[in-house]
């Protein structure tokens, strides 16, 4: 199986209906051990949905903003599993005002940037004692390469996050560990909901893609996902493999 015997850390299992939940069933149904994150009153939650899996894999907490829960992480994950082939960072997060460029303020642009791009780092970092050789980060972004609607500072926070992976390719490559990302089209998730006009997104994307999109199958961008945390890309970092449909190849 695809990952037999890998050991998985997936972060972002908030709902089924998520790219990270898929990415963790697939994992278990091509052989991982999976352990998965969730903080504050979304941890009920995740655990509840965790039950949905094949196998109910523990919880630990981490708010990726938080510096005790990233500087434990590795001792608390300890007690689950005793090395890291893989993590998922599948975490963003923006204030309402960061969905309007023009009067977002710094405030509001800090916490995106913060929970949305700095996090990649911090939370390779924190990995990184358990992490072994031929191990893979796989992050989850949006195509930053354009001014879309509505989107606004998450935007600028997601090429920032695209611009971190490039970066840690280059300082984790030397320990033999991969830094990739997986941009998505547009899926009907909890994050996306709280978009406000994501809907400008489902009503065109599929029309543009010359796949065809549907924004309810999380499946294709969780596949990806779990081929990146494989064997199966020895000598790829630093990449962002697309997602979409084909929309990223297509003129306006």
């Amino acid at each position: 199986m695809l990952l037999e015997g890998k050991k998985l850390l997936v972060t972002g299992v908030l709902m089924d209906s998520s790219i990270a939940f898929h990415v963790a069933k697939l994992a278990q149904e091509q052989g991982a051990e999976v352990v998965l994150t969730s903080f504050g009153r979304t941890f009920k939650i995740t655990q509840t949905i965790a039950r949905r899996l094949p196998t109910t894999p523990p919880v630990i907490e981490l708010d990726v903003t938080n510096q005790g829960d990233l500087d434990s992480l590795a001792e608390r994950l300890g007690e689950h599993v005793d090395h890291l082939d893989g993590v998922l960072h599948s975490i963003g997060f923006a204030p309402q005002g960061a969905f309007n460029f023009m009067e977002g303020t710094f405030e509001d642009v800090s916490t995106a940037m913060h929970a949305s791009a700095y996090s990649l780092k911090s939370l390779a970092v924190a990995a990184l004692p358990l992490m072994r050789e031929g191990g893979a980060i796989v992050g989850l972004t949006f195509d930053a390469k354009f001014a879309w609607p509505v989107y606004d500072w998450m935007g600028v926070a997601k090429a920032a996050f695209e611009s971190t992976n490039r970066y840690l390719a280059r300082d984790l490559g030397p320990k033999g560990i991969r830094s990739n990302l997986v941009s998505a089209g547009p899926i009907r998730t909890t994050a996306a909901k709280s978009i406000p006009g994501f809907v400008a997104f489902e009503d065109t994307w599929g029309q543009r893609a010359p796949l065809g999109w549907d924004v309810n199958d999380p499946v294709p961008a969780a596949k990806a996902c779990a081929a990146l945390l494989s064997d199966w890309f020895p000598a790829t970092t630093g990449e962002i493999v697309h997602v979409d449909g084909g929309v990223h190849a297509m003129g306006q």
